[in-house]
């Protein structure tokens, strides 16, 4: 197969699946890696894709904020098998901080039957806990982001720093062992920045298309992190870079 037929391909099974992994297009065109690797750049420099560690998401995805509503459909296998393996990380009477992300926004479906103390900025977890017994539910109120559903700014970080957080659950738009981690919004970047200021453990929730990519705003180093949770197909070489700075890696 000539390069422009692998290249058609690729670009069509990335309209279809959001992400495309290198091992699986060498193994579906009957390639090597490193041939595939090659592709990915020649589609990066025309723009066509945006490459990140054992794969390529469409450029979009890693520059431009998607509504709530976009981003709950995408990977969203993926996305529940961490809510789900995260979850088993709370305890009884617990505080823990959930964020506006469509995977922090699956937890809620996975929250044990424990009494717990859950803040928020994220006006669908509050509708979706608004009857849970056992659940002290604190909205931070705030500035009103249509687009996340989502309150931010000065008022939503004051609630925040009243309490001491247990366990922040959070998700971004992605992450890089070198420049940390990252996100489209600027003022959600803030916000999250100081939320991770008031954590004790601080859990990141970020599928294995996130993994070396660089967005618009940084928020967090690395080291920061308590934990991250991913999904299978995450490069081996950044998990093996996070563990080495004492960073807990779990694959859903």
């Amino acid at each position: 197969m000539l390069p422009p037929e692998r290249q058609a391909f690729i670009l069509s099974r990335l309209a279809e699946c959001e992400s495309v992994r290198t091992v699986e297009l060498a193994a579906a065109l009957e390639v090597t890696d490193e041939t595939i690797r090659k592709d990915l750049e020649f589609l990066e420099k025309r723009g066509e894709v945006h490459r990140i560690h054992g794969g390529a998401v469409k450029p979009n995805q890693a520059r431009v904020e998607l509504a709530l509503t976009e981003r709950q459909l995408i990977n969203r296998e993926a996305k529940t098998a961490i809510a789900r393996l995260a979850a088993e990380r709370i305890e009884p009477n617990d505080t823990i901080f959930i964020d506006a992300s469509s995977t922090a926004l699956t937890l809620v479906e996975f929250l044990p039957d424990v009494p717990l103390t859950v803040l928020t900025n994220a006006h669908n977890v509050v509708s979706a806990l608004a009857n849970r017994e056992g659940i002290d539910l604190i909205s931070t109120g705030g500035i009103w982001e249509a687009r996340s559903r989502s309150y931010i700014g000065l008022p939503a970080e004051t609630t925040m720093r009243k309490h001491n957080i247990h366990r922040m659950f959070f998700s971004c738009s992605g992450i890089h062992l070198e420049r940390g981690v990252s996100e489209t919004n600027s003022r959600q970047a803030a916000f999250k920045e100081r939320v991770i200021e008031c954590s004790e453990e601080i859990c990141l929730l970020a599928d294995a298309t996130k993994i070396g990519v660089k967005s618009s705003f940084f928020f967090a180093q690395v080291g920061d992190l308590t934990t991250l949770v991913t999904s299978e197909g995450a490069d081996p070489g950044m998990i093996g870079g996070l563990e080495n700075l004492g960073i807990e890696v779990l694959v859903a």
